[in-house]
Formats: structure tokens, C-alpha cells, sequence
């Protein structure tokens, strides 16, 4: 037992996949080696999707892509509603950021939200875009008058929301994401063989998908009470 604890905590220890070697060297955790090939990868495949658009579509692969956009654009539309439209390709690029992120477990990486700075450097894009949205529409003066409503003395609480908003979605991400690290991992290491599969299919993809739809959709609710 004491084995397979000290197997479990190597794997989830902060690792330093290699140094650029400037300024003495500088550290590149693993979860940013891994964030740096999630993007090359997606900047790689938008170049190839994205190449000899036509405006009547006539091949799969643009029908396929458009129909992607569209649902995106359509979903993040709902929530946001008209003054939110700005703000829909940040969301997004987010909702594929994350997505592909939580996916790179079926190819035997660690997924990068795995790290809490990660989550952290998430959430706190999050809540810069929140608030941003709600200074734009309403103004400085008019964004801080919001604090009091709709009363006054509630306006402690409402200036402490701005904390509470990103921390819960970045503990969210990584709590679960890091959970289903570990349950697969623990099952790896007692039953290395089929017991993983469908284990790993679960949390790879499943979990992993539906922790993306939450993060986005939570940003996008909070995008949307600010602007009204």
C-alpha cells in the first residue's frame, strides 16, 4: 500500500518537462508543454480546415466545420444575447482550449488542468471578462454603483462574489479533473489490463467534455448577469 501511495504522489508531483536555456534556464512545467502542443495542434488543424473555403460548401469537411461554429455560435448566442456577441470567439476558443486539454489523457499525457495554475490562469481570464463586459456596458461609475443593488448594505457581499466567481470554477475544473487523474491512475496500477478502458473513456471524455461545457457556460451565465 505504502508502495502504491508513493507511486500515485510521483505522478501527480509537479514535473519539469525541460529548460529554455536563457537567463540560467527556465523551468517548463508539464502542464505548459502539454498547453503548447494542445495549441500547435489546434492552431494546425484550423489551418487545414480553414483552407479553400468556398461560400456554397460542397465538401464534408467545410459542412462539418460549419456546423460546429454554428452550434457554438448559437449555444454561447442564447446565453449572451445580442450585447454578448463580442465576446462569443473568446468563448469559444476557451470551450476548444479546454476541451482538447481534458482529451490528451487517451493519448498518455497528463491533462494540463490538472494544475492548478492552469485553472487558476483560467479562471482568472474568466473573471477579467466579466467584469470587463460589465464596466463596457455600464461605465465605471455605473459598474460600481452595481455593487449596491439592490440595496447597500449587501454591497460587501457583492464586491466578494468577484473572488468567489473565479475561484469556483477553477477549483471545479481541477477538482474533477484531477479526481478522475487519480481513480484512473489507481486503477492502472492494481488492474493494469481492461479495467481502465472504460474507466479512462469515462473521465477521458465524458467527464472531461462535460467539465468544459460547465466552465464556458458558467463564464458565460456570469458575462451575461453583468451585462444586464
Amino acid at each position: 500500500m505504502e508502495a502504491l501511495s508513493q507511486e500515485l504522489m510521483e505522478k501527480l508531483n509537479y514535473h519539469i518537462s525541460f529548460e529554455i536555456p536563457i537567463f540560467g534556464g527556465i523551468p517548463v512545467p508539464e502542464s505548459a508543454a502539454v498547453s503548447w502542443l494542445v495549441i500547435a495542434f489546434l492552431a494546425v488543424v484550423c489551418f487545414l480546415c480553414t483552407r479553400n473555403l468556398q461560400i456554397v460548401p460542397t465538401g464534408k469537411r467545410q459542412l462539418v466545420l460549419e456546423m460546429a461554429v454554428s452550434w457554438l455560435h448559437n449555444f454561447f448566442g442564447e446565453i449572451l444575447g445580442e450585447e454578448g456577441k463580442r465576446y462569443i470567439p473568446i468563448l469559444e476558443t476557451m470551450a476548444v482550449y479546454i476541451c482538447f486539454s481534458n482529451l490528451v489523457g487517451l493519448v498518455g499525457m497528463a491533462p494540463p488542468t490538472k494544475d492548478l495554475n492552469v485553472t487558476v490562469g483560467l479562471a482568472l481570464i474568466s473573471i477579467f471578462l466579466i467584469e470587463y463586459a460589465g464596466i463596457r456596458k455600464k461605465g465605471a461609475k455605473g459598474f460600481i454603483k452595481s455593487f449596491a443593488e439592490p440595496m447597500p448594505m449587501i454591497a460587501p457581499l457583492n464586491v466578494l462574489e468577484i473572488v468567489i466567481r473565479p475561484l469556483s470554477l477553477c477549483m471545479r475544473l481541477f477538482g474533477n479533473m484531477l479526481g478522475g487523474f487519480v481513480v484512473i491512475e489507481l486503477v492502472r496500477m492494481v488492474a493494469p489490463l481492461i479495467v481502465p478502458i472504460p474507466l479512462s473513456l469515462y473521465f477521458d471524455i465524458f467527464d472531461g467534455l462535460l467539465q468544459a461545457y460547465i466552465f464556458v457556460f458558467l463564464t458565460a451565465l456570469f458575462m451575461k448577469e453583468s451585462l444586464d
